[in-house]
């Protein structure tokens, strides 16, 4: 139960913040007015709700992925290691980190069960190029979890770059594998793996 509710919150996450990147609103501003359209999106969709990843998928990419910095968020994932990829490595690190975590939010889509998102007084100053987002999560009959945005402004736009559950960052959650991984086979090795990765999750929903 704790487990799919925790998988609920990370496609929450990109519901929540996927269009950040309007001119216009602030963070906290923004969010809640996203809040409404993204859950009123999943509760009208029967299909979604009963399973149909692929569905959830193409929600994902119309909605959120220009709003997401998955170089930032790779880059955090990966660690120290980052820097001696070569820009080569570090694209292809990217696109199957992106692909890792499209595939994760959209499968956690469909576990939608009426939570609630309340937010927490928001701190952020006008003039902030990096926003945090605080919210807490409630469901009948579980305990109220607290999930945090972390925004950055590139340019002129939000992006989002960090989430985190319950005092995890679901993007850092994945360094200390990501650096034994890459001890043990290399940069290109965590590649091959995430690749494995990628290609298990759709099998599994074949």
């Amino acid at each position: 139960m704790r487990k799919n509710l925790v998988n609920w919150l990370a496609a929450a996450a990109i519901g929540l913040t996927a269009s950040l990147a309007m001119a216009g609103p602030g963070p906290e501003e923004l969010t809640k007015q996203l809040t409404e359209e993204v859950l009123a999106a999943v509760e009208a969709d029967t299909e979604i709700r009963a399973g149909d990843t692929e569905k959830a998928i193409r929600l994902v990419e119309e909605r959120v992925l220009p709003h997401f910095n998955f170089g930032h968020m790779t880059a955090l994932a990966v660690g120290r290691d980052w820097r001696g990829a070569s820009p080569e490595q570090r694209q292809a690190l990217t696109e199957q980190f992106r692909t890792l975590l499209v595939r994760t939010y959209s499968n956690a889509l469909t576990q939608y069960d009426n939570q609630t998102i309340v937010f927490k007084p928001f701190r952020g100053r006008p003039d902030d190029r990096d926003a945090q987002v605080r919210t807490e999560i409630r469901q009948p009959g579980a305990q109220a979890i607290q999930m945090d945005f972390s925004l950055e402004m590139v340019g002129e736009n939000w992006k989002v770059y960090d989430v985190v559950v319950a005092g995890v960052s679901l993007v850092t959650n994945y360094r200390a594998s990501f650096s034994q991984q890459v001890r043990q086979t290399g940069i290109d090795g965590l590649i091959e793996s995430l690749k494995v990765k990628n290609r298990d999750m759709v099998a599994e929903k074949s």
